[in-house]
């Protein structure tokens, strides 16, 4: 199973941009589908945008335009590219990995504030 490590929060202004990474290690990274998600206080987690291991990229219709989610077999590593950030973009950013028949893999997660 792999693990996952997040990389790459701060704080931003608005219009800022950022890039999270997500490191993966443990076991075969390119069969996993790859999703962020983040939480904001007092709100439940929420998918922001997810690749499967073929490339398939999906966002939340909140962030579409906005992010990019990516990914690099090569380095085992997953980005999120986000533009043009808003205050509501402020929550704890997670890293998911998914395989069928395995359970979900998380990261410990990495503060995203967009304030002024």
């Amino acid at each position: 199973q792999v693990q996952v490590v997040e990389s790459g929060g701060g704080l931003v202004q608005p219009g800022g941009s950022l890039r999270l990474s997500c490191a993966a290690s443990g076991s075969i990274f390119r069969a996993y589908a790859m999703g962020w998600y983040r939480q904001a206080p007092g709100k439940q987690r929420e998918l922001v945008a997810s690749i499967t291991n073929g490339g398939i990229t999906n966002y939340a219709d909140s962030v579409k335009g906005r992010f990019t989610i990516s990914r690099d077999n090569a380095k085992n590593t997953v980005y999120l590219q986000m533009n043009s950030l808003k205050p509501e973009d402020t929550a704890v950013y997670y890293c998911n990995a998914k395989r069928a028949g395995l359970s979900d893999s998380w990261g410990q997660g990495t503060q995203v504030t967009v304030s002024s």
